[in-house]
C-alpha cells in the first residue's frame, strides 16, 4: 500500500504541474480546457502511477543502464512510451481538437523525453520518504 501511495503522490504532483503548463502554453488550450483535462487526468494518474513505477523498474531491469547518459536515456524512454498515449486520450477528452492534439502530443512527447530523468529522481525521492527503496521493482510485494 505504501508503494501505491508514494507512486501516486509523486505522479499526481509532478504531472499536474507539467501537463497543465504544456496544455496551456504549448497546446494553446484555454484555462478551462486545462482544468477539465487535469480533472480527467487526476483519476487516470491514480490508476497509472503504480503500473508506471513497475514499468519503469522493468525497463531499467531490461536495459541495465550503466552511467549517467544511459540512465537518463532509460528514464526518458520509459516515461515517453508509457505516458504519451495516455496523455493524448486525456487532452482529447478535455476538448482538444485537430492541431491542439498534434501540438499537445508533440509538446508532451518532448516534455516526457526531457522530464524522464527528473521525474525518475523525484519518484525515487518520494519513495524514500515513504521508506521504500528504488523504483518499485517487486510487483507482488505490498511494501516493495
Amino acid at each position: 500500500m505504501r508503494s501505491f501511495v508514494a507512486d501516486t503522490l509523486a505522479l499526481v504532483i509532478f504531472f499536474t504541474i507539467a501537463s497543465g503548463l504544456n496544455e496551456r502554453f504549448i497546446a494553446g488550450m484555454s484555462w478551462n480546457e486545462v482544468a477539465t483535462s487535469r480533472m480527467i487526468g487526476a483519476p487516470l494518474m491514480v490508476l497509472t502511477a503504480r503500473p508506471y513505477s513497475l514499468w519503469r523498474g522493468f525497463v531499467f531491469k531490461m536495459a541495465s543502464p550503466s552511467g549517467r547518459l544511459a540512465t537518463l536515456a532509460t528514464d526518458s524512454f520509459a516515461l515517453l512510451v508509457f505516458q504519451v498515449p495516455i496523455y493524448v486520450a486525456i487532452i482529447i477528452a478535455g476538448g482538444a481538437e485537430g492541431q491542439s492534439i498534434l501540438w499537445g502530443a508533440l509538446g508532451f512527447a518532448a516534455l516526457m523525453f526531457a522530464l524522464g530523468r527528473p521525474y525518475g529522481l523525484w519518484l525515487e525521492f518520494v519513495r524514500k520518504r515513504f521508506g521504500l527503496d528504488g523504483p518499485g521493482r517487486k510487483p507482488m510485494s505490498l511494501g516493495g
